[in-house]
């Protein structure tokens, strides 16, 4: 397994997609077939691994995942004629339950803006449901990137939670990664935007006053992501991702209520 994800897997995935690849070998993979040949391992060993999963407590997305890393692992040892068939094809992973996402409609939305007015995430809600930002991206935004005469900001970073192995004693750490091609764009701001960027820079200047910064810390976007002297690691106290993500789903319902398709 990690000979694949090293010398196979690697090069196509993502950092964070890297990081919980690893994890799931490591924490699942590993301690419960590492003394088992490649060629003996069996549909019914890989499902008492997941069924055992569940038992302890793990959430059926998470085993899935784990299914998910196994598959594409196994599906490599096929194509190199290392097991004649992959295993994992004749399990049944856990089902996961899929949370219905009720969007905002164009009334409740404007509702929504204005009940946010004054509160230290109203930027952060202006750009997912006006330009429909991911919070990694928002979060990475520097003000570098952000041209308000023009009415224009440039995706260039976002900010991902990178987990780590449980025995390093340490949840994570939020770091700074370069988008996919395809996530690297230009955003035209709407008025509502420009107003909201506005004022947030305003608070910013207002809040650090006389203190000290560095060039970095000056140019970054939110201060809803700090650094840690102590670990120079980033920490955030943004919104939770989940209620962000439904509002990034309002957006795009939104534009495909005017005809637009949301790119």
């Amino acid at each position: 397994m990690e000979r694949w994800l090293e010398d196979s897997a690697k090069g196509d995935l993502g950092h964070r997609a890297y990081a919980n690849y690893k994890l799931q070998i490591r924490r699942h993979i590993n301690p419960a077939f590492a003394r088992l040949k490649l060629s003996k391992l069996t549909a019914a060993h890989i499902q008492s691994l997941y069924a055992a999963k569940l038992r302890d407590g793990l959430k059926p997305s998470s085993v899935h995942y784990i299914h998910a890393v196994l598959h594409r692992a196994l599906e490599q040892a096929v194509r190199f004629n290392m097991i004649p068939f992959n295993p994992a094809s004749r399990v049944d992973p856990p089902k996961i339950r899929q949370d219905e996402i009720t969007p905002l409609d164009a009334e409740q939305a404007r509702t929504f803006l204005e009940a946010a007015k004054g509160d230290r995430h109203e930027c952060l809600y202006v750009l997912s449901l006006t330009c429909g930002l991911r919070m990694g991206e928002a979060l990475g935004l520097k003000w570098s990137d952000i041209d308000l005469d023009a009415g224009t900001l440039r995706v260039n970073r976002q900010i991902q939670h990178m987990r780590r192995d449980a025995d390093s004693g340490a949840s994570g750490t939020l770091e700074f990664i370069e988008p996919k091609n395809a996530s690297r764009r230009t955003v035209d701001l709407p008025q509502r935007a420009v107003e909201a960027l506005r004022s947030h820079r305003k608070v910013q200047l207002e809040e650090r006053g006389s203190r000290r910064r560095t060039t970095r810390t000056q140019d970054s976007f939110s201060p809803l992501v700090r650094v840690r002297r102590s670990t120079r690691r980033m920490w955030s106290t943004a919104p939770s991702s989940r209620s962000y993500h439904d509002l990034r789903h309002t957006y795009a319902t939104l534009l495909l209520s005017r005809g637009t398709h949301p790119t």
